[in-house]
């Protein structure tokens, strides 16, 4: 008769346990080691590690901004005026020059 599934399980169980308990009979108070009690928050390496840590990735996320983003922005472009709306320059039917005598009005001053 082959042994089921159930009691081969508790076999490995109990060898387990028995194991266990013979390894814990083993240990003694010597082998305990007696710290002394923690004196309370203190700065240690790791908390003085990881104030240095920030600094330092703070100080190189400012140098990557001030590396990578330009200081002034170009100049844009300057525009050109805009033109009278609906006219788009002379009309080929007007003359370039007027044919008559030109009149100066007496308000208006013209320079040469």
């Amino acid at each position: 008769m082959k042994p089921t599934a159930e009691d081969r399980r508790s076999a490995t169980e109990d060898r387990l346990r028995a194991a266990l308990a013979a390894r814990a009979a083993l240990v003694t108070h010597r082998d305990l080691r007696h710290d002394a009690p923690p004196q309370g928050r203190s700065w240690g390496v790791r908390r003085v590690r990881g104030v240095v840590f920030a600094v330092l990735g703070a100080a190189a996320a400012v140098a990557a901004g001030c590396l990578l983003l330009p200081g002034n922005p170009p100049d844009p472009a300057p525009l050109l005026p805009a033109g009278t709306p609906g006219i788009s320059g002379p009309s080929p039917s007007a003359p370039a020059s007027p044919v008559g005598p030109s009149v100066v009005s007496p308000g208006v001053l013209s320079t040469p």
